[in-house]
């Protein structure tokens, strides 16, 4: 009776040279190809259908191996296990083994480079970098991101989620947002620790009810023109750059960073840059006869060489006023419970109490996102020409007179005498 398994010999596989399947028995074959490589396959039925797996060549893999290969495998179809699936877990266990020792920092300082580029600017990053350099590396950062576990993002996130509660949510997502890049790099593998939804939110109390959320400390309209009266009798460039954000209600950072090239006095216009913006688009603003009498002082101390130079330049050349100018403006006008940003708040309450211009106009001028995505599809324009009308009625309103509270108040005496006649 012919053998069934072991028809080969370690002769007869030196010897052979035709191209070919050479069957050894119970699945085995060795296969020669055209260009005389010898390497050995594993043939089982799946589900009625053949499959192959590769069993490595012959130079490394000999006929002894090859057939303890073999039997294996065949142990494994005994107990209704697939071997090419079971090779393949396998090998992504070696590859979880092998990951372990990349550390969380690690994995943080490669999702930070590989995102770098799409983000704003780099002081994003260097944000990302400075809270988790503060807060987890300490913890975890020596960790393999295998073996971070919910405790272990508790014990990062919990000791500051009721003090800072901002930071700490900002924390929480930048962690999961590391940890969900290494699992789809194949580093890690389950359920991410650090996600909120269904898993977290279920430990720690929402944010919004740890603490109310602070607003920037806004000045009511009614009393802008008095401060403004004020802010001009500060010379120098930060008090024309913050009238001039107020004017335009434009943040600090698109105030200061303000280049000549974005402004276009005879158009009256200043087009401020996606790159820039919050919104991640291009932004006109109208500028009021006030916002230009403003440029126009800047443009008298601009140097003729310089190019496309900043509008409120800073102390150092080529550079814009520091981030800081604004504050320490404010603190020298003894205004501690007052922020630059507040200001845009006080935009919007004048706007919405004073005006009679839809809301999406103000939302708008502010370079607010208005709607849904499917409404600003449908929404091609920017609303240029109303917002020009609004901001000219601002600039008007800020350049106004600070009314005196006496002002609308008439002597009883006064009204009488008018009511009554002087004979009364």
């Amino acid at each position: 009776m012919a053998r069934t398994i072991g028809r080969l010999t370690a002769l007869k596989v030196e010897k052979i040279k035709e191209p070919g399947m050479y069957a050894d028995g119970g699945g085995l074959y060795l296969r020669v190809t055209e260009e005389s490589t010898k390497n050995w396959v594993y043939r089982f039925m799946l589900n009625g259908r053949p499959r192959w797996m590769g069993m490595g060549p012959l130079h490394t893999i000999g006929l002894a191996d090859a057939r303890n290969r073999a039997a294996a495998c065949r142990r494994q179809r005994h107990d209704g296990i697939d071997p090419i699936e079971a090779r393949r877990a396998g090998r992504q266990r070696a590859h979880l083994d092998a990951a372990k020792a990349i550390t969380f920092k690690e994995c943080a300082s490669r999702y930070i480079a590989a995102h770098r580029a799409g983000w704003r600017n780099a002081k994003h990053a260097a944000q990302w970098e400075a809270t988790l350099a503060t807060y987890a590396e300490p913890v975890i950062g020596a960790l393999p991101v295998q073996a971070i576990d919910m405790t272990l993002v508790l014990k990062v996130i919990e000791p500051i989620w009721t003090t800072k509660p901002e930071t700490a949510g900002r924390l929480r997502g930048r962690i999961e947002s590391i940890l969900d890049w290494a699992r789809v790099r194949g580093y890690c593998e389950g359920e991410n620790p650090a996600r909120w939804r269904g898993h977290l939110d279920k430990v720690l109390p929402a944010r919004s009810k740890v603490r109310k959320v602070e607003h920037h400390a806004a000045l009511p309209y009614t009393a802008l023109s008095s401060f403004l009266m004020g802010l001009r009798k500060h010379e120098g460039v930060a008090a024309s750059a913050l009238e001039f954000a107020i004017l335009t209600a434009a943040r600090t950072g698109e105030t200061l960073g303000a280049r000549w090239s974005e402004i276009d006095l005879l158009a009256k216009i200043w087009t401020i840059p996606a790159e820039r913006m919050k919104a991640g688009r291009d932004h006109r603003v109208p500028l009021s006869a006030r916002a230009l009498s403003i440029l126009g002082e800047m443009q008298a101390i601009r140097h003729a060489d310089a190019g496309d130079a900043f509008v409120f330049p800073g102390g150092k050349k080529g550079k814009p006023l520091s981030n800081m100018a604004f504050l320490m403006l404010l603190r020298r006008m003894s205004r501690y419970d007052l922020t630059a940003h507040g200001f845009r708040s006080s935009f919007r309450d004048w706007a919405a109490e004073c005006m009679n211009f839809p809301a999406e106009v103000a939302e708008m001028a502010l370079a607010h996102t208005v709607g849904s995505k499917v409404e600003a599809a449908y929404r091609r324009g920017d609303l240029f020409e109303k917002r020009r009308r609004l901001m000219v009625a601002w600039g008007t309103y800020c350049a106004s007179p600070a009314k005196s509270p006496q002002s609308n108040v008439t002597p009883l005496r006064a009204r009488m005498t008018r009511r009554l006649g002087p004979e009364g």
